[in-house]
């Protein structure tokens, strides 16, 4: 039988690095062009997508190495609601249509990260145990 005791806070963790760092290439693919350029993306970059890629490139961080995990989860959670409200719900009402299902993926598991916090390997449990 599987110890959830033992294995949930490190599948938890093992999340929560994965999608910091797939936060943070998004960031990456707007400020450096890499892996690449975002296309249909003009530069230079738009006030909203220079605000945008400095909320994932410090929420990313954060969450990856899982420092002050729930408060970087709530804001980047946040930033995804308002991608996918003002960039992808206008196209279409369907999240396979207007390309949004990733931005509603990333909402979620960041708000869930909020909740859970960064389980284990987290820097937060250096900080307060009683958070992790």
């Amino acid at each position: 039988m599987l110890n959830t005791t033992i294995w949930a806070p490190r599948i938890l963790a093992v999340l929560r690095i994965i999608t910091g760092l797939l936060f943070l290439e998004h960031a990456t693919m707007k400020f450096l062009q890499f892996p690449a350029a975002i296309p249909g993306l003009p530069y230079p970059l738009p006030a909203i997508m220079l605000i945008a890629g400095a909320i994932e490139v410090v929420t990313g961080a954060f969450i990856t190495v899982g420092f002050y995990t729930r408060l970087a989860a709530f804001i980047a959670s946040g930033e995804m609601a308002a991608a996918y409200f003002m960039a992808h719900a206008p196209q279409s009402f369907w999240p396979a249509l207007n390309m949004g299902e990733p931005a509603i993926l990333f909402c979620f598991i960041f708000l869930y990260f909020a909740v859970a916090g960064g389980g284990a390997w987290a820097l937060d449990n250096l900080r307060r145990p009683a958070l992790a």
